[in-house]
């Protein structure tokens, strides 16, 4: 039964992992340039914030093709393995009928799904393993200098770092396994197993993921590393803020700016012809003590109003990784139990 299931499954599985092959070699051969060449950049402006904030910026806007796309190969990987692996696992063997001429052989039910969810399920681990392996190493240059942009525990770089990729192929082979067996028709199970995967993809980082752990809850000063933006009607004084997570590459689930009693503000009003916050033709470096925007702030500060921040900090990475990956795996386990039930008492 292994030999048959291996003959069966060699030509799909050479193509996935020759295509990995390549793909890990491409990195490989890119990754140390560009990693040099962000090294360089940074070594050449030290000392120099601005002129550090600017190449990073520049460095990052030349890749930024480069790293969605690599990005997206593993983001699409799992969902590949299920369409591809998983929903015509079965339903190649129900449409042709060879599984009837085997199970009236010496190999029972159990011990046919058994060997074929195995070797093609620990095949497809495999396959989200090394592909999460070399672009998380490639991509660790891109992980530095966009923490801001594409910070870790945003949904696109989570889903393609670390060892949720190992997680996310088993449950979509396991779910294609299960609509193949149900739908017995290849095509149709394909399409449901594609659009149930990108939908539980879609509500994860939005339904569950942000209460795998506690929250913090910070009541924090109006500064420049907890506010994303600013903007500012010039003729009322009105200055609405943007809050983001205090931490760089932290994760944030809401934000707030309150007054001194705590109430929620859509904005803040300030003086427009006097006044920290009054339009100055003088204006310091931007950070520095006598920088326009740093008097203001502190001026806002000083008049009793605050951000309130929901937010996960970065060092949440792989705790999450770790309980989502569990939970994936518990479903793909789940889902392989409810296969062995329905083909012992349902299938004939």
């Amino acid at each position: 039964m292994i030999w048959l299931t291996w003959r069966q499954f060699r030509a799909p599985a050479f193509a996935v992992f020759g295509v990995l092959a390549a793909f890990a070699a491409l990195l490989a051969v890119t990754g140390p340039g560009i990693a040099d060449d962000y090294a360089s950049g940074i070594a050449s402006c030290a000392g120099d914030s601005g002129a550090c904030r600017d190449f990073v910026d520049r460095f990052f806007n030349d890749h930024q093709g480069t790293f969605l796309a690599v990005t997206a190969i593993v983001l699409l990987l799992p969902a590949l393995i299920g369409l591809f692996w998983g929903a015509p696992l079965f339903t190649r063997e129900l449409e042709t009928g060879t599984h009837r001429l085997i199970w009236n052989q010496s190999v029972t039910r159990t011990r046919w799904l058994a060997v074929k969810l195995g070797i093609t399920g620990l095949a497809a681990m495999l396959a989200g393993g090394l592909g999460s392996l070399a672009v998380t190493w490639w991509a660790s240059t891109f992980d530095q200098a966009a923490i801001e942009d594409f910070p870790r525990l945003s949904a696109m770089v989570f889903d393609a770092r670390g060892v949720v990729p190992i997680a996310y192929s088993a449950f979509a082979f396991a779910l294609g396994v299960t609509i193949g067996m149900l739908v017995r028709r290849s095509l149709p199970a394909m399409a449901i197993t594609l659009a149930a995967f990108a939908a539980i993809q879609i509500a994860m980082p939005v339904v569950v993921r942000p209460y795998l752990l506690p929250a913090t809850v910070a009541t924090v000063e109006i500064t420049p590393s907890t506010v994303d933006g600013i903007s500012r009607n010039p003729h009322t004084g009105e200055m609405r803020f943007e809050p983001q997570a205090p931490d760089p590459g932290g994760w944030l689930l809401s934000g707030r700016t309150v007054d001194a009693s705590g109430n929620t503000v859509e904005s803040v009003t300030t003086s427009t012809s006097s006044g920290p916050c009054a339009p100055s033709s003088g204006a310091g470096a931007p950070g520095s003590a006598t920088d326009p925007m740093t008097l203001c702030l502190k001026e806002i500060n000083r008049l009793g109003y605050r951000q309130e921040l929901v937010y996960h900090a970065p060092t949440r990475f792989w705790p999450f990784q770790w309980i989502e990956s569990a939970i994936y795996l518990a479903l793909a386990f789940g889902l392989a139990g409810f296969c062995f039930w329905w083909i012992r008492r349902r299938l004939a």
